[in-house]
């Protein structure tokens, strides 16, 4: 058997997670001015060059915005944001998720489960569909709740994967650690078997290669669980 090396954060890492969760806390709000660079070295006890190394990755990620001679401020990163940024938010909320965050995630899940499903309809091979049915029915073979989600999310990042669009699987894959807990949550109010049954159902639709039907599944089962009998607000 072998193992990996583990490595520790660098001073960088640590220094950009401290100021990320400062901005999406509210603790540092939008439009706010950063202290000079040579003042937060001096209060993190770290080097001007680890300061200046992560207020570049922040202003990559959306978080900050640099102006010429006037100084550093917190972007409004939610208008100006990019796919880092929502990654970055996605992996703060984790379980922090409240209502409306969890409504936001399953209506952006609903157009974006019905493209991939149309896409993989239109144009994935019998081969690529029966790998996703075969992911599917490993459902029924777990008793894990944790495995149970992370099969889940393996199946959905498959059907983006099989539709052929490089962006839609890329935006999945920065939905994977949000996700997996809203399935968690899921099943452990309304069963694994209840998860399966959701996927297997749109699987049907997939293997008959019928495009509405598919998207009117998905918009029903997501829609039970935005505001129907399957809700997932609470534990």
């Amino acid at each position: 058997m072998e193992f990996s090396k583990i490595t520790a954060p660098s001073l960088k890492d640590l220094f950009v997670q401290q100021i990320e969760e400062k901005i999406l806390s509210g603790e540092l709000p939008v439009g706010s001015k950063m202290p000079p660079e040579r003042e937060m070295a001096e209060q993190m006890k770290v080097s001007r060059a680890v300061v200046n190394g992560g207020i570049n990755e922040l202003r990559r990620k959306g978080f900050l915005e640099v102006l010429p001679r006037q100084g550093t401020y917190v972007a409004d990163f939610s208008r100006n944001g990019n796919l880092q940024t929502l990654i970055a938010l996605l992996e703060y909320r984790g379980n922090k998720l409240d209502k409306a965050g969890i409504r936001a995630i399953l209506e952006i899940r609903t157009a974006l489960e019905q493209l991939a499903a149309g896409l993989v309809i239109d144009t994935a091979t019998p081969e690529a569909i029966h790998h996703l049915e075969l992911t599917a029915k490993k459902l029924k073979s777990t008793d894990s709740i944790q495995k149970a989600a992370q099969i889940a999310f393996q199946y959905h990042h498959d059907l983006a994967y099989y539709a052929g669009n490089t962006v839609l699987t890329l935006i999945y894959s920065s939905f994977k650690e949000v996700c997996i807990v809203l399935w968690v949550r899921f099943c452990k109010l309304y069963g694994i078997q209840a998860l399966y049954g959701h996927i297997i159902h749109l699987q049907r639709y997939l293997n008959d290669r019928d495009k509405q039907g598919a998207c009117q599944w998905i918009q029903k089962y997501l829609r039970d669980t935005i505001e129907g009998s399957q809700q997932v607000y609470e534990e």
